[in-house]
């Protein structure tokens, strides 16, 4: 018999196997038998021996299973908004009695102090869609504002590898010369996540807490809270001391956990905290968070701003082509973007013609969530350092709005990028020189 029968008389017994398989073996491992022997590549079966197709099939043991490729795991997007839910300021009783007799449901309903009105958060009748839904609001109360409860999380990205991140030192900051003689008497608003008031990096810091979000969510991990209140006015002899230690921070804690890694706040909480913040005469807040625009937090902004309160924010990780990112894409917010040591673009920072200024955060030392510090790199660690600074210059010139302070750090800044303003660096990387003696 030559080489050629025997090949072909093994090929039709493999055949055969595949079909019917071994009396008395399971079929299916009769057809993951016959499946390696006609698909082997070793290239060793086509001799003219009696070692070919048929010993593998007596002695399917010897047979070594093909790795199968690795499935990649599909991430889905994290969601942009509640579900089922409007968020509305300014509806008038009768409008929320119509709504109330065509299903909805009243979740949730604060007073705000800024505008004498009160926020609503409403649950949207199963049959409507959240577009329907706002459409029908907006023409049963137009003079209202009605928007999506959108979602906005901490600006966090992701490791550095540097053993000590001393980003300060790009800048000239000097913190312990701060702390005695500029940054008394200075308070600043935050709103961010849960914050570990007992961590090392805070110990002596003056720091005063409140949780807006409801008991029976679960609450956020304290990572960026932590690293954000200690960077402001952590303290000055840890190993990541704060840019104003002796300032006060009056922090509001709007976020939940939602999943096992996603910290959220909503823009019904957004808005309550900004009016907290207002009650409490803070002429400054530090807004590390980023989400969608939404039009009920964006007239909140307005308002604030209209009374002089500045906000600060960070201009968000998504990309260089990324859209812009809120509430740091509103005009009356300053946004900031990041650098590194060296200067350069964080890689991932957003750009666009809503970029007011640079500042440190490649590689920036901050307070863990429960001992220690560690580096970290994002445009959130790159807004307390803008947040300070006009701290600083609301101090010396007894307060300012947006605009003074940003003349003031705008033409004091380092211009990185082409003349003028760009949307890469804004105006250029922050100066504090001069904001403190």
């Amino acid at each position: 018999m030559n080489g050629l029968t025997k090949y072909l008389l093994a090929a039709l017994c493999g055949l055969v196997i595949v079909t019917i398989g071994f009396p008395g073996s399971d079929p299916g491992a009769s057809l993951v038998t016959a499946a390696l022997a006609d698909d082997d590549d070793g290239g060793g079966d086509d001799d003219d021996d009696d070692g070919g197709a048929f010993q593998k099939l007596k002695r399917p043991a010897q047979v070594k299973a093909r790795p199968q490729p690795r499935r990649r795991a599909i991430l889905q997007p994290l969601p942009d908004h509640a579900r089922a839910e409007i968020i509305g300021h300014g509806l008038e009783d009768s409008a929320i009695d119509r709504l109330i007799a065509a299903g909805y449901v009243i979740l949730e309903q604060a007073p705000l102090a800024s505008s004498g009105q009160v926020i609503h958060r409403l649950r949207v009748p199963e049959r409507l869609t959240l577009a329907e839904a706002r459409a029908q609001i907006l023409s049963a109360a137009p003079q209202a504002e009605i928007d999506f409860n959108h979602y906005y999380r901490p600006d966090m990205s992701e490791d550095c590898v540097a053993s000590q991140c001393l980003a300060r030192n790009l800048i000239g900051w000097n913190p312990s010369r701060q702390e005695d003689t500029c940054s008394r008497g200075i308070r600043i608003g935050m709103i961010d996540t849960a914050i570990n008031e007992d961590h090392e990096a805070l110990a002596g810091s003056r720091i005063e807490v409140q949780r807006f979000v409801a008991e029976r969510l679960p609450p956020s991990g304290m990572q960026h809270g932590t690293a954000i209140a200690a960077l402001l006015v952590g303290n000055p002899s840890g190993r990541s001391p704060g840019l104003l230690p002796g300032a006060e921070l009056v922090a509001v804690d709007t976020f939940h956990r939602r999943g096992r890694h996603d910290d959220v706040s909503d823009a019904y909480s957004l808005v309550k905290a900004l009016d907290y913040l207002e009650s409490r005469t803070i002429a400054i807040i530090n807004l590390s968070l980023t989400g969608p625009a939404n039009v009920v937090l964006e007239r909140a902004i307005e308002r604030l701003a209209g009374k002089g309160v500045v906000l600060v924010a960070a201009a968000g990780n998504d990309g260089p082509k990324a859209k812009p990112v809120y509430p740091a894409a509103y005009p009356q917010v300053v946004a900031v973007t990041a650098v590194d040591r060296q200067k350069r673009p964080y890689r991932r920072a957003a750009r666009g013609s809503h970029i007011d200024l640079a500042a440190p955060g490649v590689d920036v030392w901050i307070a863990a969530s429960q001992k220690g510090a560690r580096p970290r790199t994002g445009t959130s660690f790159a807004a307390p350092f803008v947040t300070a600074a006009i701290a600083l210059a609301q101090k010396a010139e007894g307060g300012v709005a947006k605009t003074a302070a940003l003349s003031r750090l705008t033409g004091s800044a380092e211009d990185l990028g082409r003349p003028g303003h760009d949307d890469i660096f804004g105006w250029g990387l922050l100066n504090p020189t001069g904001l403190c003696g």
